[in-house]
């Protein structure tokens, strides 16, 4: 087949393949041009998830009417100037708008402030039709109908209605928390309405749009993040160890206020949280990066969606250390959730209709009235008040009373002082100091596996064995690396051949390595000789050893792999040598704890991410017994 020109349509249907994926690309590519046209209220309409319908509506300053034709052109844009290294703004390619019109029925119209009217212009399937006069106020309305109309083979790999609506959901979220200051609303007959109201771009502004869109739990339970390395600035907040979740999908992430989901910064941020959070749980993130874009890539995806820096290990390295500064400093907190939880607890059960039996919502009387198979007997009851008497005490079932309010059965309760459950009992009351603190005073060891504490305003309840399986795994950690990892050698060493670029990044890192016990060194072309392993890792696999180490140095320029392995020996070593559950703990031991938690970073959770103790305030306890 010769070689051949191919046509303006088809070089948009196939730039549209690489932009507009699914009606989420389409709703993106939009919202970002009224962003990029200094739009403060954005109003997105889909219908068909998306497919039928898309319609973005912005009061930003508009295109003229003399450039509408242009707008709709290939590779014309207003973004960008000559330095393709200074960009700014979130589009800048100039191939979303001729790229939908390729494949689907596209309209815009459009007024600037200077304007007397509006003018409208209409692309069918790469089709224009000629710029006319239209009605409108100041902005834009792109409408966008019959998605992939023209390329009815892209519907056979749309997913359904509810999945693309998500999906626009999702878009709309993500590029809302970079936006504070602008309103969004996203509706339409296949979605219930989206609206997030404008707040500003002041730090207060940001966390408020970040609570609209994940959540009011979220500000409770983060930490600020606030660093700069080198001109390059990360802001943001993290969650604490124990408000995590099962996937990654609420980590937001952010470039000169551009969404990526980058994967340098997704390993950054598993890394940071590695000590804190087991392998199937992920922390809770919005992290905004400031840099100079000369020194970032944004133009090596076609939908804008990763991005490349000059320096992956200073942004990595930025990431990493200031995430774990950040939870260092912010000592021992508690996911409010856990108390949350807690409450609902404690709360009575739902009353249930399915019977004529009691309704008082207790399910211990459900279960007896079930149970009985005839009806509910009071005088089997275990939570019968002290003052029913039955078969001829001092209640009959015919309404007479015999001994009034029962004093027989409250005399037991007066008959002297009452045997108190407190840790302190025959001690002196308690140190002020120790209720103002963080995790209070030890008042009791239930279980014989959890501490009760009390602080001023609160009741803390601390799982033990948890608690101090964190204290011992940090000193263990800390101690392994203070100083070089103890080495043992190899009687023969053990050569890995790999590929020459992967020995050379190994011998580059060969110090560091050597520091964690692991002894390496060139052995000729594509290949290491691996004369010492760790003393902890006792017999492992040396060849796959490396080869992890090789490709984690190729992806991230880190030896992580390796301090990974040490450090999850230590967590197995703290695991089994620290205190058990079962063991009784004087009042004293249980202070101590309380105070070496309070003293060491992260142990809020354990080595396997559970919380170590539920924190359930005054307040909280005043609302179950209706006090408030």
């Amino acid at each position: 087949m010769p070689i051949r020109q191919l046509s303006e349509t088809m070089i948009n249907q196939i730039a549209a393949g690489e932009v507009i994926e699914r009606p989420a690309s389409v709703v993106k590519e939009l919202v970002e041009n009224a962003l990029d046209a200094g739009a403060s209220r954005v109003e997105i309409v889909t219908a068909g998830g998306g497919l039928n319908l898309i319609r973005v509506t912005d009061d930003g300053s508009g295109i003229p009417e003399q450039e509408l034709s242009l707008a709709i052109a290939r590779h014309c844009t207003s973004k960008l100037a000559e330095n393709i290294h200074d960009i700014r703004s979130l589009g800048f390619r100039g191939e979303a708008l001729p790229s939908i019109g390729s494949v689907a029925r596209l309209s815009i119209r459009s007024r600037t402030a200077s304007g007397d009217s509006a003018a409208e212009i209409g692309i069918e399937g790469g089709r224009v039709s000629a710029v006319k006069p239209a009605a409108a106020n100041r902005g834009t309305t792109v409408e966008v109908r019959d998605l992939f109309f023209a390329t009815p083979a892209r519907l056979k790999f749309m997913k359904g209605e509810r999945a693309e609506s998500s999906a626009t959901s999702d878009v709309i979220k993500r590029i809302a928390i970079a936006f504070p200051a602008v309103r969004f609303t996203l509706a339409g007959s296949d979605r219930s309405t989206l609206e997030l109201p404008a707040t500003d771009d002041s730090p207060e502004g940001r966390l408020r749009r970040v609570a609209q869109v994940m959540g009011a739990d979220f500000p409770d339970n983060s930490i600020a993040i606030d660093a700069v390395r080198d001109d390059v600035h990360l802001a943001g907040h993290v969650s604490i160890p124990s408000f995590s979740r099962a996937n990654a999908l609420q980590q937001y992430a952010y470039v000169n206020g551009r969404p990526v989901r980058d994967k340098l910064i997704a390993g950054a941020i598993r890394g940071a949280f590695a000590d804190v959070l087991p392998r199937d749980r992920h922390a809770v993130t919005v992290l905004f990066l400031t840099l100079d874009p000369a020194i970032v890539d944004v133009n090596v995806h076609p939908a804008k969606a990763d991005v490349r820096f000059r320096d992956p290990g200073l942004v990595r390295g930025l990431i990493v250390g200031a995430i774990r500064e950040a939870l260092a400093n912010a000592g021992i907190r508690a996911a409010t959730t856990g108390a949350a939880g807690m409450m609902a607890a404690f709360r009575p059960g739902a009353a249930s209709y399915a019977h004529a039996g009691p309704a008082n919502g207790h399910r211990s009387y459900e279960a007896a009235y079930r149970a009985s198979g005839s009806g509910f007997d009071p005088a089997r009851s275990s939570q019968r008040p002290l003052d029913m008497q039955f078969e001829g005490g001092g209640f009959d079932h015919t309404g007479g009373r015999n001994g009034a309010f029962g004093e027989s059965d409250q005399a037991a309760f007066d008959a002297g002082p009452l045997h108190s459950a407190d840790a302190r009992a025959g001690l002196d009351e308690a140190a002020q100091t120790l209720l103002g603190t963080a995790l209070g005073a030890a008042r009791a060891q239930v279980h014989e596996n959890y501490i009760v504490a009390q602080t001023r305003d609160s009741l803390v309840i601390v799982d033990q064995h948890a608690a101090h399986e964190r204290l011992v795994y940090e000193a263990l950690k800390n101690a392994l690396h203070s100083r070089a990892v103890p080495s043992q050698m190899l009687l023969l060493p053990e050569i890995v051949d790999l590929p020459e670029e992967d020995a050379e990044r190994l011998a580059l890192h060969s110090e560091t390595l050597a520091r964690f016990g692991l002894g390496i060194e060139r052995f000729g072309p594509g290949a290491v000789a691996v004369r010492e392993t760790p003393s902890m890792l006792g017999e492992t696999n040396v060849q796959q050893l490396v080869r992890d180490l090789a490709d984690e140095i190729a992806d991230n320029d880190t030896v992580d792999t390796l301090k990974g392995r040490l450090d999850r020996i230590a967590a197995t070593m703290a695991c089994h040598g620290s205190v058990r559950s079962g063991r009784l703990l004087k009042p004293e031991e249980m202070n101590a704890l309380l105070r070496q938690m309070e003293a060491t970073p992260g142990s809020g959770t354990c080595n396997h991410g559970r919380p170590t103790y539920i924190e359930l305030k005054l307040a909280d306890i005043e609302r179950l017994f209706g006090r408030r």
